[in-house]
């Protein structure tokens, strides 16, 4: 996602070497949307894995509506005749004749999911999907689709300041054999220790708008930031080692999918699979970081009302 928009500006080819350098690593789960750029990143994606498709587990979502001459403008679509029409827009931006796992991106309020979910199989059947996956839905909502098609995947917000699933979504996915891909582990960047002060958001950062990093609530979890340091120093890795590390540690079935446009970011988080914490110390980070030391709702109250869907 950050290779196209959101976080500040890239380069498609530094993109490009990011990809590449993350295929040799052994990362071949790859996640874009179409709303990402709008429309772009696919084709980044497309372009960058094009002699190496074999080695790639293509995700990619649909269901976000943006308009491309205001991408401040969001809808939400989850219409069985825009189901099949966004698939096959995606499958020609990514230059592919399948998507390994195909995402509803958000639940459109206004259309029942069992209708998307026939749509989203159809695709299956058709063989332009291998397999579905869902995004910041309810618990309910993902029993209704796995009723209807079986759920590979269900991909929500989850790190160290991100602990709603804990509740009760990482149970439920565990029972019913679905993979829990956590999206944003590194609380977008934040977690990291690399932001320091508001102004080391770009103009065009959307970061900017979003409560956990703004007035108090930023300072307030600047000091959570300082804590993590403070243990991966003890640790002897990075932040952003840490808290992929505390990710991978939640269970077998829960899959961290850090983004970045930079190698050498790319190469500290692969890092991370080194890093193995003892039942002490994620009980350590626990009482240090409790579920609810996050100050600030995850992003603007619009966005939050799509959320659990």
């Amino acid at each position: 996602m950050g290779m196209s928009e959101f976080y500040g500006e890239g380069t498609e080819a530094e993109s490009v070497k990011v990809i590449h350098r993350a295929l040799d690593l052994g990362i071949t789960f790859l996640d874009t949307a179409d709303m990402y750029g709008p429309f772009t990143n696919e084709v980044l994606l497309g372009k960058a894995i094009k002699d190496r498709r074999g080695e790639v587990v293509l995700a990619t979502k649909f269901g976000v509506v943006r308009d491309p001459n205001d991408r401040s403008k969001r809808g939400m679509n989850g219409r069985p005749e825009y189901v099949k029409a966004a698939c096959e827009a995606s499958l020609k931006r990514l230059d592919t004749d399948v998507i390994d796992l195909y995402y509803l991106h958000r639940k459109d309020p206004e259309v029942p999911i069992e209708e998307t979910a026939g749509a989203m199989s159809a695709l299956v059947r058709e063989g332009k999907v291998r397999t579905i996956g869902l995004s910041e839905v309810s618990p309910a909502s993902l029993r209704k689709v796995h009723s209807i098609h079986p759920v590979t995947a269900l991909q929500n917000e989850y790190s160290l300041w991100s602990r709603e699933p804990e509740q009760e979504m990482l149970d439920v996915c565990r029972t019913m054999g679905i993979a829990f891909v956590a999206y944003s582990p590194l609380g977008r960047g934040f977690l990291t220790g690399q932001i320091k002060k508001y102004a080391d958001f770009g103009p065009d950062d959307v970061r900017r708008n979003w409560p956990r990093f703004q007035g108090e609530n930023f300072n307030r979890n600047l000091e959570l930031a300082g804590k993590i340091q403070n243990l991966a120093m003890k640790k002897g890795c990075t932040a952003a080692q840490l808290a992929l590390a505390w990710v991978i540690a939640q269970g077998d079935h829960i899959f961290p999918i850090p983004g970045t446009k930079r190698l050498k970011y790319l190469e500290e988080n692969a890092g991370a699979l080194d890093v193995k914490l003892t039942t002490e110390e994620l009980n350590e980070i626990d009482l240090i970081i409790p579920p609810d030391a996050a100050a600030g709702t995850r992003y603007p109250e619009a966005a939050m009302s799509l959320l659990n869907g």
